[in-house]
């Protein structure tokens, strides 16, 4: 006799366990713990198996019943269904594992550790916010363009384009990395080159013509205010490092009797040292700075506590108060006009590059050639401070 939903509720559990036919294989087992499981015997290749549904009610009279079916059809197709089940389990298992979600955590615990704890958490945050949502829980190896899109095309319409941009750059380091693991057979996200809004190049302002250059110099020259900021100022057409790499200059990285700044691998964008040599006006500067900031960390510490550094705003809003405008002067200039006029003077491409800290595509060069070109580049940078002092004093701006 078929079961029903109040007899089964209806039933008490005994002293030995208890069997309750529903038919066609299926019954509802009941041992004295009170439990309620679901059960199919079924014979095999002349054995006979038994097939576990779950527990009442979490799994109805009516899905257990589904299930019955269903295993009777996989017996009749020859399948059998313990091990079709296992198959089912074993590739879910699988699935969760080479989901999206856990191969890029892994991808960013194993191949982000160079980079700094701020882009670490900047790709994160990317990650878990506008991707996640829509692709986290997929198996990356059935992903399809499509997909990607999906994920993109939100940004898209907000014309976030530089997010959507990057969004897109990290799903491909992503499959990059799956395919190299053998989680994936091709990387999808490459075939999106050219799929999203082009990108807006932004061009950092910066005064170029030399009798300009000279007068910007004059005007730091004369401006009055924190001593640390000024000579940070004057420091940043000199070196023309990053203006990260500037404000957080730190005395340990220091050789005053070499001549040399040596800036640790954790401290620059592309993750490798750096050596700026040092001209005899830039040592200067410093040795004039020493006796302010010299017990400290810094070297241009915050004016409100010595545990920070300047802040990027500080430089910049001394720019706009000697009367250089947004699109007049920014801090990032000092780089363009280094790499502008050391081009224009005839210096070696080579060694404006290297001492601009320009990223290096060979890989396993890159990891040696923070010293390339030392030599000339110590003379280069010699000859530049010469040349700045010569613009300084020329107002025609004839060097």
């Amino acid at each position: 006799m078929p079961l029903t939903d109040v007899r089964i509720r209806s039933l008490k559990p005994a002293n030995k366990p208890h069997k309750y036919s529903d038919g066609g294989g299926l019954f509802l087992f009941i041992p004295p713990s009170g439990s309620k499981l679901w059960r199919m015997a079924y014979r095999f290749e002349g054995k006979s198996r038994l097939l576990s549904f779950g527990a009442y009610p979490a799994v109805s009279l009516k899905d257990a019943r589904e299930r019955r079916d269903e295993a009777r059809r996989l017996l009749a197709k020859g399948i059998d269904p313990s091990a079709y089940k296992r198959q089912q389990q074993e590739a879910r298992r699988i699935a969760e594992r080479d989901s999206f979600q856990n191969i890029a955590r892994e991808w960013h615990t194993t191949r982000m550790t160079a980079f700094s704890a701020k882009h670490q958490g900047t790709v994160m945050y990317r990650l878990c916010n506008y991707i996640f949502p829509f692709i986290g829980t997929a198996p990356i190896a059935r992903l399809e363009v499509q997909d990607i899109m999906a994920v993109l095309r939100p940004l898209e319409m907000k014309r976030c384009h530089e997010t959507s941009r990057r969004v897109l750059q990290i799903i491909n380091q992503v499959f990059r990395y799956a395919v190299i693991t053998g989680r994936a057979r091709h990387n999808i996200a490459a075939d999106l080159r050219g799929a999203l809004h082009p990108r807006q190049v932004t061009h950092r302002a910066a005064v170029l013509a030399p009798e300009k250059v000279g007068q910007l110099l004059r005007d730091i020259d004369a401006y009055d205010g924190y001593f640390p900021l000024v000579c940070a100022l004057k420091l940043a057409p000199q070196v023309f490092t990053r203006p990260t790499e500037l404000r957080a200059a730190q005395w340990s990285e220091f050789d005053l009797e070499a001549a040399e700044w040596r800036i640790p691998a954790e401290r620059m964008k592309m993750r490798r040292p750096h050596i700026v040599p040092l001209s005899t006006q830039v040592v200067a500067i410093l040795r004039e700075l020493q006796p302010w900031t010299g017990t400290g960390k810094y070297l241009f510490p915050s004016v409100r506590t010595e545990a920070r550094p300047l802040s990027d705003a500080t430089m910049l809003n001394a720019l706009r108060r000697m009367g250089y405008q947004k699109d007049e002067m920014s801090v990032h200039g000092f780089r363009s006009i280094a790499s502008t006029l050391l081009n224009e003077l005839g210096y070696n491409r080579d060694w404006i590059e290297r001492q601009l800290a320009h990223g290096e595509r060979n890989e396993v060069r890159a990891a040696y050639n923070y010293a390339e070109y030392l030599p000339e580049r110590r003379r280069m940078m010699q000859e530049w401070s010469d040349y700045l002092d010569r613009l300084r004093t020329s107002k025609a701006g004839q060097a």
